[in-house]
């Protein structure tokens, strides 16, 4: 079981920047894939940003050059920075723990943070 904690959360203009964590109950390097997802009223939750336990990092198509995501290993902490935020990023974040055991995923989440960027 992994418990996670988003925090950082909050209203901020077009352009400006945010920075979210995520704490994590365990080891993040024992985790296969841990990541950021958001989801916006009437949409599907989507993918923004993942790393692997081996360190490869794959962003969304809409975040490429604005978000960030990091890792401080010796706090379990995750971060997404986002910058040149735009109206269209206004969605609850989330943060994901991915582990897989003899090839079943399991998926844990947090609680979700709200950002809402004004136009």
């Amino acid at each position: 079981q992994v418990q996670l904690v988003e925090s950082g959360g909050g209203l901020v203009q077009s352009g400006g920047s945010l920075r979210l964590s995520c704490v994590v109950s365990k080891n993040i390097f024992s985790i296969s894939l841990m990541g950021w997802y958001r989801q916006a009223p009437g949409k599907q939750r989507e993918l923004v940003a993942t790393f692997t336990s081996g360190g490869r990092i794959n962003y969304a198509d809409f975040v490429k050059g604005r978000f960030t995501i990091s890792r401080d290993n010796a706090e379990n902490t995750v971060y997404l920075q986002m910058n040149s935020q735009k109206p269209e990023d206004t969605a609850v974040y989330y943060c994901n723990a991915r582990s897989i055991m003899r090839s079943t995923n399991y998926d844990y989440w947090g609680q979700g943070t709200q950002v809402t960027v004004s136009s």
